[in-house]
């Protein structure tokens, strides 16, 4: 009986970590998306290394529970009541250093990935200033002295709304710092397939550097409720070779739409001139 129980118990989990291995980030488990910006290996090694140490504790902690259940379960011919204290310093000893140490290792591995993740000692190739507001984003090309202003997208259900969306543009292989403000709430910069995400808050600058390795389109959100319409605050990402962004930036300058928009517009007033200057 213990032995069937064992054997199900560890086949479930090689099922859910193999499931893990081959359905990618969707499911949050065992993620194995490839590289798309300079930090995302580190991000899934942080996050598969935690997997697996968890995992390991359960199978040891299911094991011995399972163990101590069938060694120790009462007997039909049993009347007597077990010992109910019984010192055992080395197995004592054990339960004290072994958690420690894994709290050692796990928490000396995730500083060091974070510590790297949030390092903006780098001189950065272009710098981005990203604004949040109720319910959409306005970009601010601060290295190139331009300006794209996001206006609440309209989620109808039809096909072509992603069309519709504020594009927030990246050269690949380019160092971006990007500088994070609020006009209203707190929101969340979030670009799933960068695998991290900073909240704008306002009142106080949050900065990031990463560099997008990959070319591509990407989907960007909130991560933060902030409202009625937070379900609207999406957003694309292009990342493009440097010719394609220096031509959306040209495209950007020849619209009139140079320099910065600043925090002392309201929500409503900078997405009036968002209107304005798609028109």
């Amino acid at each position: 009986m213990l032995r069937r129980t064992l054997t199900t118990v560890a086949a479930a989990t090689a099922a859910t970590t193999l499931a893990g291995c081959s359905t990618g980030i969707e499911n949050g488990a065992l993620p194995s998306t490839p590289e798309i910006t300079n930090h995302t290996g580190t991000i899934i090694s942080l996050w598969n290394g935690s997997w697996i140490a968890a995992l390991a504790v359960g199978v040891v902690t299911w094991g011995l529970i399972l163990w101590a259940v069938a060694v120790y379960r009462k007997r039909k011919d049993d009347t007597q009541l077990p010992m109910q204290t019984r010192a055992n310093v080395p197995l004592e000893l054990m339960y004290t250093v072994v958690p420690l140490l894994m709290i050692g290792v796990l928490f000396t591995w995730t500083a060091r990935g974070i510590a790297e993740i949030k390092d903006v000692s780098a001189e950065p190739d272009l710098q981005i200033q990203v604004i949040g507001k109720q319910w959409s984003w306005d970009f601010n090309y601060l290295s190139d002295d331009v300006h794209s202003i996001g206006v609440q997208a309209q989620l109808t259900g039809e096909e072509g709304v992603e069309e519709t969306l504020p594009t927030l543009y990246l050269p690949v292989d380019e160092n971006v710092e990007f500088i994070l403000d609020s006009r209203d709430v707190i929101h969340s910069f979030w670009i799933p397939a960068f695998l991290y995400k900073e909240d704008t808050i306002p009142g106080k600058t949050n900065v990031f550097q990463v560099m997008p390795t990959q070319e591509g389109t990407y989907q960007g959100k909130c991560a933060e409720l902030c409202g009625e319409y937070h379900a609207s605050m999406l957003f694309n990402v292009k990342v493009v070779s440097r010719e394609e962004y220096d031509a959306y930036i040209e495209s950007l300058r020849a619209a009139g739409q140079t320099g910065a928009i600043g925090l002392e517009y309201s929500r409503d007033q900078a997405i009036r001139i968002g209107i304005e200057e798609s028109e």
